[in-house]
């Protein structure tokens, strides 16, 4: 009964805070114009970065670990499978429809049947039927877009609670936000538990890989921003990226 009690206050405090992330992530971007002079070219806010980073690292021990450390505790992995399965399905609308505005058919034809299988034939997305038929799965979102039409990454940033991300991303995020299934529901209160819920889940998947890098990296934040900046990338080139000095940095 305690766990699952600190599991529903440290998800409110999580809840409450989030409200105030879309100004801290305007603030971020603004205060980052304090750069120095040896400034990493892909990171010209370093130093405001890591103090977000730092901020970040505090909410996380405070608050995401904790929520997520009850969660696993409370909830048998089958369950915990079941909720990915749902938020991830939930993720492929969006991706559809990046995948769609990128003229990426094939993945579009992929995604869409992924949807119809899962969402009919798993439960509504509780389980992931199309991936045991080999479906492969795409995760496509509006920076990808913008990405794949040649707008450049910008510079890195660290956003409050909301961790790494590009100047591109960054811009579209509200964008995201808007298109997911989730971020565009009218009631408040399901829109923000089920945010909830998906952060917690997310953050549960990732406990083990935190405490590895914690005890592996000698410099966190140089790790994190190169691992972040080399994903997105790849990403955005669908695995295949040419060299830097063939294109225009996306």
């Amino acid at each position: 009964m305690k766990t699952r009690v600190n599991l529903w206050l440290a998800t409110k405090n999580v809840a409450k805070k989030s409200r105030w992330v879309g100004a801290l992530a305007i603030l971020s971007v603004a205060a980052g114009c304090a750069s120095g002079p040896q400034a990493n070219p892909a990171d010209p806010f370093e130093p405001f970065n890591r103090g977000v980073t730092r901020f970040n690292e505090t909410v996380d021990e405070a608050v995401l670990v904790p929520a997520a450390t009850a969660y696993q505790r409370v909830l048998p992995s089958m369950v915990r499978t079941g909720v990915t399965n749902f938020f991830s399905n939930l993720g492929d609308v969006w991706s559809f429809a990046n995948s769609v505005a990128q003229l990426k058919l094939q993945n579009s034809a992929e995604t869409f049947m992924r949807l119809n299988v899962n969402t009919f034939f798993g439960l509504g997305g509780l389980l992931d039927v199309a991936t045991e038929v080999g479906i492969d799965r795409h995760e496509e979102d509006f920076g990808q877009t913008l990405g794949r039409w040649g707008v450049g990454p910008g510079p890195y940033v660290v956003l409050p609670l909301l961790g790494p991300s590009t100047l591109r991303d960054t811009a579209a995020l509200p964008v995201d936000r808007a298109g997911s299934v989730v971020g565009s529901m009218n009631d408040v209160a399901w829109r923000n538990s089920l945010s909830v819920l998906d952060a917690v889940d997310t953050r549960s998947r990732y406990l083990r890989a935190g405490r590895l890098l914690d005890d592996a990296a000698l410099d966190k934040y140089t790790f994190a921003r190169d691992a972040f900046l080399q994903h997105r990338r790849n990403a955005v080139y669908d695995g295949n990226p040419p060299d830097q000095d063939d294109d225009s940095g996306k």
